[in-house]
């Protein structure tokens, strides 16, 4: 096992490399995707999600030190050349940027402003990719996070509200219009999208009533239907403390979820059929949240 470091964020392939975006320790690990070695790191400034596109990678940063600050900075996007790993050309966006997605030569950005509590950022910024500018940017609701792109040009945000009044939800933004079409009425803390298929789990904390309120929701992109509120079907989502992690085998179609526990101890990572029948568990590190497939075999 190797010490990455504070926060491992983000775990993506792109070609023969695997990238963990390590958020408090601010540098992106680049390693083979066959043997796991190091290749190298870029450093950026409390890195947090990374997505690639024609070579490049784009890495949102908050671009400033960890801590609740209503002053805080705004966030910026980072492109990197993923041959030489490079920081090629930075932009600005809109405070404490999250995840990202790409369509049709633009880059969407959610912004959380998470940093600046209780005045959230409620914003996707909108940049194209060959000026490398903010062409845009789309209201949607606060504490923004999640991002996914359905087959049909549609992109996925999730809220996260503010812990009190306002709730978490699903925002669906149009890329040919670049406008909020409709909200799903869903709580997502974590979200897979597979085939026309959205997994949502949610954690969702309220400070009012001091209690999580955890959810497995399984949604339909083609339809716009809700499909089941429990993908798991066996009960044993019982034995899972804190969703925190979510994804689906892109050949097998097993769905895999990991169990943060107490945040404090070693968690678990289960495996359902995609029927969502427990396969098996195993014991893994602590807070385990993120996945990325090879069909390259380990050496």
């Amino acid at each position: 096992v190797k010490e990455l470091g504070d926060v491992g964020n983000d775990l993506q392939i792109y070609g023969d490399k695997l990238y963990a975006v390590i958020n408090c320790s601010n540098f992106i690990e680049v390693m083979d995707v066959e043997t796991a070695q190091h290749l190298g790191q870029i450093d950026v400034t409390n890195c947090r999600y990374i997505t690639f596109s024609d070579g490049k990678a784009y890495v949102s940063s908050y671009a400033g030190p960890v801590g609740i600050d209503p002053n805080a900075r705004p966030g910026k996007i980072v492109e990197v050349d993923t041959t030489n790993l490079a920081i090629t050309r930075e932009v600005v966006v809109g405070y404490q940027p999250e995840e990202m997605v790409i369509k049709d030569g633009k880059l969407y950005v959610a912004n959380s402003g998470g940093y600046r509590f209780p005045d959230y950022d409620r914003t996707v910024s909108v940049i194209d990719l060959k000026t490398f500018k903010v062409i845009k940017t789309i209201d949607v609701a606060i504490n923004l996070h999640r991002m996914k792109l359905d087959r049909y040009g549609r992109i996925y945000v999730s809220s996260r509200g503010d812990y009190y009044g306002t709730g978490s939800d699903v925002f669906i933004i149009d890329t040919q219009t670049d406008r909020v079409t409709g909200s799903l009425g869903l709580a997502a803390s974590e979200m897979c999208m597979s085939g026309d298929s959205i997994y949502m789990t949610s954690v969702e904390w309220s400070y009012v009533t001091e209690s999580n309120t955890i959810t497995y929701t399984l949604y339909d992109v083609k339809q716009n239907k809700i499909v089941s509120h429990n993908f798991i079907t066996d009960g044993t989502e019982t034995e899972i403390a804190i969703p925190y992690g979510v994804a689906v085998n892109p050949e097998t179609k097993e769905i895999f979820v990991t169990d943060a526990k107490s945040y404090v101890v070693p968690g678990y990572l289960y495996c359902f059929s995609p029927e969502g029948k427990k396969r098996w568990k195993v014991r893994a590190g602590d807070i385990p949240a993120h996945f990325a497939f090879t069909t390259k075999t380990f050496q």
